[in-house]
């Protein structure tokens, strides 16, 4: 056969292959339709052996995001309260008198903890109990500060030994309370609240808020700004409200004339409340902005949820 004829048959074979090969796929459509509808038609059971017998291409799963199980367990497990608890009904509790229902109570929580031997003339029952600070340690283990204030001035700490389980369900005192040294005064950071604030209209918007707020002299919500929802406090706690000093955290808090709509600020209210029980030094963190030559609370920081307000 001569090349010329071999090279014109090579060519007439290529697109001849090309074209059975595309129509052997396309049969192979076709059927895997087919058997798709009839298994349908058969029922689910058959549907599902199907799906199971073809092949898939299976993607490897992303790793799950790491959570922070040791700190959330921690929390739940904190057995702040059950040393409290104890602290409470030991202090209350007498070898004496090991049937009362402090002693018994302290026995309950801490069998192997001998109860106080009282002096006949001792007034030794705090007024309060409170606990104040609590160290994870090794093991399940936890040691609790716990605070006891009693009526003539005097005031302890006690260092609680608390065992918890890992799903903080359970806890046990394992030894017997020590009496330790307070916990020390922390160093503020700095306050944010640099700028002194002028008598004028931010001081005054604050004022009546607070007063409206704290006495139900007025209405709040003529003070909120669009979307924020803050009832007062109820009943009204005091009689009157006065501003003793506003700081502010931005510059635009000192300005003589409200600045422009959307302008807004974070100021430091130092108010003096007065009530039937005398006068009371209070502090409150409030967010203001600017709108159509006004100042508008958006925000009670010190300690309040506003709906649709910050937080």
């Amino acid at each position: 056969m001569s090349p010329g004829k071999q090279s014109s048959e090579s060519k007439t074979d290529a697109p001849m292959a090309a074209g059975a090969r595309l129509e052997a796929m396309r049969r192979r459509v076709r059927v895997s339709r087919l058997a798709v509808w009839t298994v349908i038609g058969a029922g689910p059971i058959a549907l599902g052996v199907a799906l199971a017998s073809t092949p898939t291409t299976v993607e490897a799963a992303a790793p799950p995001k790491p959570t922070d199980a040791g700190r959330t367990t921690a929390a739940a497990a904190d057995p702040a309260g059950y040393a409290q608890l104890f602290v409470h009904a030991w202090l209350r509790s007498s070898a004496d008198d090991a049937t009362s229902a402090q002693s018994r109570l302290a026995q309950s929580m801490a069998p192997d903890v001998e109860l106080p031997d009282l002096a006949a003339d001792a007034q030794a029952t705090p007024a309060s109990v409170t606990a104040v600070r609590s160290a994870r340690r090794a093991g399940g283990l936890w040691s609790v500060t716990v605070a006891a204030q009693y009526a003539d001035g005097r005031l302890r700490y006690y260092a609680v030994p608390v065992a918890a389980d890992r799903g903080g369900a359970s806890f046990a005192v394992t030894g017997a309370p020590g009496v330790v040294a307070g916990p020390g005064r922390a160093e503020a950071a700095q306050s944010p609240y640099g700028v002194s604030v002028p008598d004028g209209d931010l001081s005054s918007a604050a004022e009546e808020f607070l007063t409206a707020y704290l006495t139900g002299a007025g209405e709040v919500d003529r003070y909120l700004a669009p979307g924020v929802m803050l009832s007062p406090v109820s009943p009204a706690a005091y009689t009157a409200i006065t501003v003793q000093q506003l700081s502010a955290v931005e510059e635009a808090a000192a300005a003589e004339q409200v600045p422009a709509d959307g302008t807004k600020v974070r100021v430091l209210a130092q108010v003096e409340a007065r009530d039937t029980g005398g006068r009371w030094p209070l502090g409150y963190e409030l967010a203001l902005t600017a709108r159509s030559g006004r100042w508008e609370v958006s925000a009670l920081e010190s300690g309040a949820a506003l709906d649709g307000g910050a937080r």
